[in-house]
């Protein structure tokens, strides 16, 4: 890729708003498409805890920031 603002990375960013790390997946980065899925799922199954969820909210908006500006090798 070409880095911050490419067709690519805005595909990424575009596939992180409807599921989190699936832009990473995108991307070619499993470990990091693993860790914003788990986080965030985890954070909204348990919604009613409150904190959680405001942790995947932030976590789903860092994914989401993270695909848009990947830089490549």
């Amino acid at each position: 890729m070409s880095g911050s603002g490419s067709s690519g990375n805005v595909i990424a960013a575009i596939c992180n708003i409807f599921f989190p790390g699936l832009g990473q997946l995108v991307q070619g980065r499993l470990v990091a498409a693993i860790i914003f899925a788990i986080i965030c799922v985890g954070g909204y199954a348990l919604w009613w805890l409150i904190l959680p969820a405001i942790i995947a909210g932030v976590c789903h908006l860092w994914s989401i920031l993270d695909a848009a500006t990947y830089k490549g090798n």
